[in-house]
């Protein structure tokens, strides 16, 4: 290490030192001291967290407690993914959602990397190969402009530098602007995305993970993996914080 980049890293360190004693920080959640590793989260609403500790095997789909570990879920025993495993630490529910919600509709960033730390920790835990690049689900280019970020994007720093798994925001695009898949039913979710992407250029990798806030039926990122393995990938992994169980909505 050269001693200017050693100069360098002791100011940075200095300046942190400071700005913790000036302005310690909070949880995003309830506003009191954080505490290590997630100084931004504090114990208490660390444990408040829905885990997704009974899932699906594939799909990451919760299932009931009563289930056995190692499960398939029925939707994926009927309609198997493109992609190949999700890992999804977290259901969608109350506190975890203030969180996203906060990061994707009011620009909180720092929910973003707290979610972002939280699913590296989890991924860390996991005994699976690593992907060769992390590709965080695009937006279309007029929303990313009136956003000002991509939540996925966001969420994915953390983890790249956890993991050291390099990303790859530029791979593909999101071709074509897409209703919010909110409100829509499983069967117009997969319509609404249907060539919605498309790759900028050949992946040239042999596996790849998406990455996206929430996973409801998996349609999104369902189109990319096919997208991705049309290309020649020839695994796909989901990492996702949430898991969302779908919502009917009856066809009018």
């Amino acid at each position: 290490m050269d001693c200017q980049l050693a100069r360098r890293l002791m100011v940075n360190d200095w300046l942190k030192r400071v700005q913790a004693i000036l302005m310690p920080p909070c949880c995003v959640l309830c506003g009191e001291a954080g505490q290590p590793p997630l100084l931004d989260l504090c114990g208490p609403c660390d444990a408040d967290l829905p885990r997704n500790s009974n899932a699906c095997v594939r799909c990451a789909a919760p299932l009931p407690p009563c289930a056995s570990s190692g499960l398939t879920c029925g939707a994926c025993l009927k309609r198997p993914p493109r992609f190949d495993r999700a890992s999804v630490p977290f259901r969608y529910a109350y506190p975890l959602d203030h969180l996203i919600r906060g990061l994707k509709y009011h620009g909180q960033l720092a929910s973003g990397r707290v979610l972002g730390m939280l699913l590296a920790d989890y991924l860390d835990e996991e005994d699976s190969p690593r992907p060769d690049v992390l590709v965080p689900v695009p937006l279309f280019p007029a929303r990313h402009r009136d956003r000002g970020f991509n939540q996925a994007s966001e969420i994915a720093l953390p983890i790249a530098d956890r993991l050291h798994v390099p990303i790859a925001d530029r791979l593909c695009s999101r071709v074509r602007p897409t209703d919010d898949q909110t409100a829509l039913n499983a069967a117009q979710r997969r319509r609404n995305v249907r060539r919605a992407f498309a790759l900028n250029r050949r992946p040239g990798v042999r596996h790849v993970a998406i990455l996206d806030d929430v996973l409801t039926t998996g349609s999104t990122v369902n189109e990319i993996a096919r997208v991705l393995k049309r290309s020649g990938v020839r695994t796909v992994t989901v990492w996702a914080v949430a898991r969302a169980a779908p919502v009917y909505v009856p066809k009018v």
